[in-house]
């Protein structure tokens, strides 16, 4: 069973991070306070980025990959901004010394 990665940008600007089966019935229940708590206090909803995997298991562990990553991170990704997606993910240490 097919499987999405989805980001949602909502209405207070903030991000929301899940994953699917199937993203139209997802993305409709979210747009209709039927999805997520966060979502639904959040209202509006707009889908800004959506992956898709052949396993609902592989769109869930990257679910829980990105739900850990910072604001500048999610936003390089859905930009498709590679080079500051990856600056965003050296490790710190490095990070501070090499920025430019």
């Amino acid at each position: 069973m097919k499987g999405y990665l989805y980001i949602l940008k909502c209405g207070d600007n903030s991000y929301y991070t899940g994953s699917t089966n199937n993203i139209e019935k997802r993305f409709w229940e979210h747009k209709n306070f039927e999805g997520a708590i966060y979502t639904q206090k959040k209202q509006p909803v707009e889908l800004v980025y959506l992956e898709e995997f052949e396993k609902i298991e592989d769109a869930y562990y990257r679910e829980k990959q990105i739900q850990g990553w910072s604001r500048s991170k999610k936003e390089a990704l859905i930009q498709q901004n590679y080079e500051k997606l990856i600056l965003l993910s050296k490790n710190y240490t490095e990070y501070r010394d090499n920025k430019k």
